[in-house]
C-alpha cells in the first residue's frame, strides 16, 4: 500500500499554501510548491530518528504503558527534564498494576519538581482505572482511550498511533510548528489549532501511523525548531510555503497571551532545634493538589504584608516556649504559574526541640525533606529560608 497522500482536489490557496507568500513566490516565477509527501518524512526519520528511552527500537513493539507514561511527563515539559523523572518511574513501577497499586502520594513524591501535578494525580487514577475498566490493558481506540483520566484529544492520539499504529494525528507544540509553516497557515494560535489538525490528518499515511507521529515530533524538535529552523536539512524543504515566501521564523502566528494579575502572600519556615521543620499537606484538590508545603497564607493581588503574621502556624495549644518573633528574610520569592505569578514573602522562626506540631501540621526531619512531594515553590522557599539546599535520601536535592 502506498505511502503517498494524495492532494485535496478543493484545495484552496488561503487553506493550503498561505495566500501572500505563496502568490509573492508565483510573481517571481517561482515553481509551484508541491504537497508534502509522507514517505519523504518517513525515509528521514529512518535515519536521523532520536534516541529516547521511552521509545521503541525499529522493528520492536511499543509498549503502550511506557508511551502513555511518557506522553503524560512530557507535557508542558521538555525531553531534557522528564528523562530521569521517566527513569525513576520506571524502575520503582515497571508496568501498569504496580503503578495502581501504588499509594497517590509516593507517586506525588516521586514527580515533585516536574511541575504541573495534576498530571501526577490523573496518572495515578488513569492506572487504576485501566485495570479497573480493561483488565491492566491500555484500549487501541482513540475514544476509550480519551474516556480515561487525564488523557486529552492530543495524548488519545498520540498513544494510539506509537502504541497501537492507529492513523490518529497527535498535535503538540512542535507539530503545530511544522504544520503552520508548512502551510503558512497565517491565522493565530489558538484559533490556528482547528486548520493545524485538519492539515495535520490528511498527511497521516496509511502505514507506519506511529512513526510518521513520532516523525513529526522529531522534525519539529531537531529541525522546524521556533528560531532558526535548518530549514536546507528540512526533508520538506521544497514544500513549505512559509520557507518559500522567507518568513519560517514568523510562523506560527500568535494571539499576545495577557499574563493574570500578581498575586502575593507570606510563607512560613518553622525549625525546630533537633533538626525539623514544620509542613502541611494541601488540599487533594486545586492548584498542587496533595502536595507537601510550609504554611502560607493565602495568595492573592491585594495580599497586605502588614497582616502576613495573623496567617503563621497557630503554636498557642503548645506548652512548649514560643517563638520570640517571627524573622523575615530579607527579599522574596518569585514564582510563575500557568495562569499568574506569585511573590511570596518568607517568614522564619526556631523553636524548641520536641514543639508539638499545630493542628493540620507535622514536623518533617530536614534530612528527609528532599524526599517529601515537594512543589517547585516550595522548595524555593525552603533554600532562601535555610540558605542551602537539604538533600534528599536517594541523593537528589532541593
Amino acid at each position: 500500500m502506498s505511502l503517498a497522500v494524495k492532494r485535496p482536489a478543493q484545495a484552496s490557496a488561503a487553506g493550503t499554501v498561505a495566500g501572500k507568500p505563496a502568490a509573492r513566490q508565483r510573481a517571481r516565477g517561482a515553481a509551484a510548491i508541491s504537497f508534502p509527501q509522507p514517505a519523504a518524512l518517513l525515509a528521514w526519520y529512518d535515519r536521523h530518528r532520536r534516541r529516547l528511552p521511552w521509545r521503541a527500537a525499529p522493528g520492536e513493539r511499543a509498549d503502550p504503558y511506557r508511551v502513555w507514561l511518557s506522553e503524560i511527563m512530557l507535557q508542558q515539559t521538555t525531553v531534557k527534564a522528564v528523562a530521569p523523572y521517566y527513569a525513576r518511574f520506571l524502575a520503582r513501577w515497571p508496568d501498569l498494576h504496580a503503578l495502581a497499586a501504588a499509594p497517590l502520594a509516593e507517586v506525588l513524591k516521586a514527580w515533585a519538581g516536574l511541575g504541573y501535578y495534576a498530571r501526577a494525580r490523573n496518572l495515578h487514577a488513569c492506572a487504576r482505572a485501566v485495570v479497573e475498566r480493561h483488565d491492566g490493558k491500555f484500549p487501541a481506540s482513540e475514544e476509550a482511550l480519551r474516556a480515561l483520566p487525564g488523557i486529552g484529544a492530543y495524548t488519545a492520539a498520540a498513544i494510539a498511533a506509537i502504541a497501537f499504529d492507529a492513523p490518529a494525528s497527535p498535535v503538540d507544540g512542535n507539530i503545530e510548528r511544522v504544520i503552520a509553516r508548512l502551510f503558512a497557515i497565517a491565522a493565530p494560535l489558538p484559533a490556528a489549532k482547528p486548520q493545524i489538525g485538519r492539515r495535520a490528518g490528511e498527511l497521516v499515511p496509511q502505514r507506519r501511523a506511529g512513526d510518521f507521529a513520532q516523525a513529526m515530533m522529531d522534525l519539529g524538535a531537531t529541525i522546524c525548531t521556533p528560531k532558526q529552523p535548518a530549514c536546507a536539512l528540512c526533508p520538506w524543504n521544497d514544500c513549505c510555503a512559509a520557507r518559500a515566501g522567507g518568513e519560517a521564523e514568523t510562523y506560527p502566528r500568535r494571539m499576545r497571551k495577557r499574563e493574570g494579575a500578581l498575586r502575593r502572600g507570606a510563607a512560613f519556615v518553622a525549625c525546630r532545634a533537633d533538626g525539623f521543620v514544620l509542613v502541611r499537606t494541601r488540599p487533594p484538590k486545586g492548584l498542587l493538589g496533595g502536595m507537601t508545603e510550609v504554611p502560607t497564607t493565602g495568595w492573592t493581588p491585594d495580599f497586605d504584608e502588614a497582616q502576613a503574621l495573623d496567617g503563621a502556624p497557630d503554636f498557642r495549644a503548645s506548652k512548649s516556649k514560643r517563638p520570640l518573633a517571627w524573622r523575615r528574610i530579607a527579599g522574596a520569592v518569585r514564582h510563575v504559574f500557568t495562569h499568574f505569578p506569585l511573590e511570596l514573602f518568607v517568614y522564619a522562626a526556631e523553636f524548641p526541640a520536641g514543639t508539638p506540631a499545630p493542628a493540620g501540621t507535622r514536623w518533617v526531619a530536614l534530612t528527609d525533606i528532599g524526599g517529601e512531594a515537594l512543589p517547585s515553590v516550595v522548595r524555593k522557599v525552603l533554600v532562601h529560608a535555610l540558605g542551602r539546599k537539604p538533600v534528599a535520601k536517594q541523593g537528589s536535592t532541593l
